[in-house]
């Protein structure tokens, strides 16, 4: 069954679902913007107290290690809210950075409930925001996420134990929207496994290329300004279960892969939804397929965001 067009996805994404795999990362400290600033793709020092932000963690390599979205409670209060299973060896790694900064780093997942916000839910819950706006309602954060297509999606960030908001739409739904959106997070699966140019996070505004040094920034800046870009994030349709990790091939060379999945999700009107890092040759023409040659179909469909022209 074909995965379902832009203009019907508000049939499906629609609704509150309580989100189990996302946690939290606290950094408290007169130098809590500073540091992150140092080591995130991110301008954190400018983050505005009513914005969030889209921010990766590199190697030297300049390979995401992780990604975050990204807000400020207050200049020396920042939160970052990122996949449960790649927590704590994130934590341990900026740990390691911090050295004489005077900030503290901790896992503060059970201070919080995350809940995804779907459609209507958005604007009932967090008013009339725009993608990248954070909108505070008490003890309890909205995040505007970038759309699934046209349909608005948010992380609802409240003290544990506060009142559920609902749960109206599922958690498989969620990610869905989120495979939908062209924007996904590192999970454990592709730790290390690409640049961020490779997941398009320059054209979602998850790389600032006016900030200072962080890990990996000549390797980001150079795959941005020098031509040697050659991947993009793109969203795919099969037939079959797809898993994060999973290799694509081309039928121009079935010995060797042209590409991997990021992040999966089964879509409503059956088989898989998913964003595929690809080398941009292989989107010309020809047969992909997961796992391997002879493995599922993949049929490309519309990013729902413009590609940054590479400068």
């Amino acid at each position: 069954m074909n995965s379902p067009n832009d203009t019907t996805l508000a049939d499906h994404l629609n609704g509150v679902a309580r989100l189990s795999d996302w946690g939290v990362i606290r950094a408290q400290g007169e130098d809590a913007a500073k540091f992150l600033h140092g080591q995130l793709t991110q301008d954190v020092v400018l983050l505005g107290l009513n914005e969030a932000r889209l921010a990766a963690f590199c190697s030297a390599k300049g390979r995401m290690l992780a990604s975050f979205s990204v807000f400020k409670r207050a200049n020396d209060d920042i939160v970052l809210i990122c996949a449960q299973d790649i927590l704590t060896a994130t934590l341990k790694r900026l740990s390691m950075f911090v050295l004489r900064a005077k900030v503290k780093l901790t896992d503060a997942s059970n201070d919080w409930q995350i809940d995804g916000l779907l459609g209507d839910a958005v604007s009932a819950n967090l008013g009339p925001a725009a993608a990248g706006a954070k909108v505070d309602l008490g003890d309890a954060t909205g995040l505007l996420l970038p759309p699934a297509g046209t349909v608005a999606r948010a992380l609802y960030l409240a003290p544990a134990g506060a009142p559920p908001l609902g749960a109206v739409s599922t958690e498989a739904l969620w990610r869905w929207g989120t495979v939908r959106s062209g924007v996904v997070p590192i999970t454990a699966p592709v730790v290390d496994a690409y640049v961020p140019q490779m997941l398009n996070y320059e054209s979602v505004g998850g790389v600032n290329f006016q900030k200072g040094c962080y890990p990996g920034q000549e390797v980001v800046a150079r795959s941005q300004f020098r031509g040697t870009l050659k991947r993009r994030g793109y969203i795919a349709h099969a037939d079959a279960a797809l898993t994060a990790g999973l290799e694509v091939f081309h039928d121009s060379d079935p010995t060797q892969p042209c590409g991997s999945v990021a992040y999966a999700a089964p879509s409503p009107t059956g088989g898989c939804d998913a964003v595929v890092s690809l080398q941009t040759a292989a989107v010309v023409g020809g047969q992909l397929s997961a796992g391997t040659a002879g493995g599922p179909v993949l049929t490309l469909l519309p990013l729902p965001y413009a590609l940054r022209d590479d400068i």
